[in-house]
């Protein structure tokens, strides 16, 4: 029998609009669907009620699928005939695991492609009114995982080197990392980052629930907690955050929700 072939899409950050044409085409033609818990429902549904889903993400009861289990079922319905989907949120080689099932499918000798996706580390700032680069503002983007904590000496990410980046007018984007904030707050700050320098969280980018929070690195935890960020969420840290104040109110939003605030203030949507 003929192998099927595994697809390995990026579904974006939730809005089914901002899926490629790829993404959509490969979704009406597959015979299985394998998707992780952050991608939004209404992606999801554009999936046609034919084809069959399977959730290996975060199950209701907390557990989540392991990795091997969802390597071996890849690989299993390829084998079988099946042409695969594997969806996953943003980008799937951008903290999606994608490189590893990628190697994983390569050494079973299934055949895959990667079909990349809209990134939250870009589509969470700009959405907001916040751009990754400018030519007045950052020439540099670095992106890094949050959830490690970074006053533990095996960390992978060198927080100091991270500070000197911003220090010197780079970008940092950092995904996953809302529980950790204060702690990658202080890092920075230890790192020599001006208390005073913007920052800004969105959450659930590109969703009708979006909304945005700014501050400085010194007032940014205090505010996230006041207006209650949830993860998913993307924390921007650098002076292209001072964009949004002289774009957001001509920003066409999608929803009324990413409707922006004044400097003085707060909503459950934006908050300045």
């Amino acid at each position: 029998m003929r192998p099927g072939t595994v697809s390995l899409v990026g579904a974006g950050p939730g809005d089914p609009e901002l899926l490629t044409v790829k993404a959509r085409r490969l979704l009406d033609d597959a015979d299985v669907v394998l998707y992780d818990s952050l991608v939004s429902e209404a992606v999801r549904d554009c999936v046609p009620s034919s084809v069959e889903r399977i959730d290996v993400g975060k199950r209701g009861d907390g557990e989540r699928t392991p990795q091997a289990e969802t390597n071996a079922l890849m690989v299993r319905r390829a084998r079988a005939g099946d042409e695969v989907v594997r969806l996953k949120s943003g980008d799937p080689c951008v903290f999606g695991r994608g490189g590893e099932e990628a190697e994983h499918l390569a050494a079973a000798g299934v055949p895959f492609e990667v079909v990349p996706g809209v990134t939250s580390a870009i589509a969470g700032p700009s959405l907001a009114g916040v751009p990754a680069t400018h030519r007045d503002h950052a020439s540099s983007l670095t992106v890094v995982t949050g959830h490690q904590d970074p006053t533990k000496a095996e960390s992978a990410l060198d927080w100091t080197a991270l500070a000197r980046s911003v220090t010197a007018g780079g970008t940092l984007v950092i995904l996953m990392g809302v529980g950790r904030l204060p702690d990658n707050v202080a890092a920075l700050r230890e790192g020599g980052v001006d208390p005073e320098t913007p920052v800004a969280m969105v959450e659930r980018a590109s969703h009708p629930d979006e909304f945005a929070v700014t501050g400085t690195l010194d007032t940014i935890v205090d505010r996230a907690e006041d207006v209650g960020i949830d993860p998913p969420a993307v924390t921007v840290v650098g002076d292209v955050v001072s964009v949004r104040a002289r774009v957001s109110d001509y920003l066409r939003a999608a929803g009324s929700a990413r409707s922006a605030g004044g400097p003085d203030e707060d909503s459950p949507v934006s908050t300045e």
